[in-house]
């Protein structure tokens, strides 16, 4: 029984020990290969020539973006300030007006019988006035000669000073009629261009009805934000130079560069609590007018870096969002060197934390390892750097 069960167990071990003998087997002889193929080619092989670049500190200025809002220089929106019927339109949506120009005329029936009857009253209160004086002169004759006495004289001169009051009070009725009146022509307050016009010949606007607007793009302002460490470095520099005078420029939103360039003038006086920005102004002139209110781009500046290094791309690798290139020391052998980018510029990576006269390998980093030995062969800085704003 004992034999039988032994006899079993071993049929069933079998296939499993002959599979890890096997394994054990395959893993002696790949090592005892690889340590021989290894010493054959350390004895026999000559170190691969590999393209290395030695880096140097530089300066370069890089091109920075940010979105921004276009305003027009000036934008009104004209309302109607009267209730009436659109009579007249003077001009046409799209159409250039100067200051001043008669824009829309609105019914002014009601309004010029109001300035008619103000018109009356004044008249009534000057003649009441008038006769007031007369009736003054009249009984001071008569005081003189102490026929009346003198309270009937300070009763008339009473009546005189309500009749003087009511004149004033009609002169005010008549300018406020006035004024009324004038709000049935509606005038152009600076020269611009005329909107969309909503109300046709014959539609009833109210008081506060949007009639157009109006739009002066001579010039255009463009807003665009930046965050607190931009800003703080931002006046770092203004107060170093004491004035900021560049040119920034501007990119439409075909990516087209405007021809005019821009000049810096104000910023917000807070930041935004929820994004931690601030809002920057910049005026550009427009004088074909290709910049309309509510556009859309990019506000483009330099920015100035020093000591700062070029690192190819292709120079490069990541794995796992962490960039790598190998460093060459002097006895020509290849470590991996982490490195964090600052930014892209072109094709080559912006950089700090080398040192200058640090060897990378410049080309054919597939065929290298960590640890191999190498045989270098230099590559010239403007085989390198000719390529810096090709895209």
């Amino acid at each position: 029984m004992n034999n039988y069960y032994f006899k079993v167990s071993f049929d069933r071990l079998y296939p499993v020990l002959a599979f890890t003998m096997n394994i054990l087997l395959y893993v002696l002889l790949s090592t005892l290969f690889s340590c021989s193929s290894g010493t054959g080619k350390n004895q026999n092989t000559q170190p691969v020539l590999v393209p290395i670049l030695e880096l140097k500190p530089m300066e370069v200025n890089v091109p920075k973006t940010y979105v921004c809002d276009i305003q027009a220089v000036q934008f009104v929106e004209v309302r109607a300030k009267v209730e009436g019927f659109v009579d007249r339109i003077y001009v046409d949506e799209g159409q250039f007006v100067r200051k001043g120009q008669n824009l829309f005329q609105l019914s002014s029936n009601e309004f010029n019988e109001i300035v008619n009857s103000a018109n009356a009253k004044l008249l009534q209160a000057k003649a009441e006035a008038k006769g007031a004086q007369l009736e003054v002169d009249r009984l001071r004759v008569l005081v003189e000669k102490n026929i009346i006495s003198s309270s009937e004289l300070e009763l008339a001169k009473s009546r005189k000073a309500v009749a003087e009051a009511a004149i004033a009070e009609a002169e005010s009725m008549l300018k406020n009629a006035r004024t009324g009146l004038s709000y049935t022509t509606i005038k152009a307050p600076f020269d611009g261009i005329v909107d969309r016009i909503p109300f046709k010949t014959g539609s009833l606007v109210t008081a506060g009805d949007l009639l157009t607007n109006i739009t002066d793009i001579s010039e255009v302002f463009a807003y665009y934000k930046i965050n607190e460490n931009e800003y703080l470095q931002y006046m770092r520099d203004k107060v170093g130079t004491d004035s900021i005078s560049e040119e920034i420029s501007l990119i439409l939103s075909d990516g087209e560069v405007y021809p005019h360039k821009g000049v810096f003038e104000t910023m917000e006086a807070d930041f935004e609590r929820g994004t931690g920005s601030i809002a920057l102004r910049v005026r550009f002139p427009n004088p074909d007018q290709l910049i309309k209110h509510g556009a859309s781009g990019k506000v483009q500046m330099e920015d100035k870096l020093e000591g700062i290094f070029l690192i190819p791309q292709k120079a490069t690798f990541e794995i796992q969002d962490y960039s790598y290139v190998y460093l060459v020391d002097k006895e020509n052998k290849v470590r991996v060197r982490s490195f964090k980018p600052l930014q892209r510029f072109g094709l080559f990576y912006i950089s700090e934390g080398f040192e200058e006269g640090d060897r990378i390998i410049y080309e054919g980093i597939q065929q290298v390892k960590d640890g191999m030995e190498i045989s270098p062969e230099l590559t010239p800085e403007n085989e390198v750097y000719d390529t810096l704003f090709k895209a």
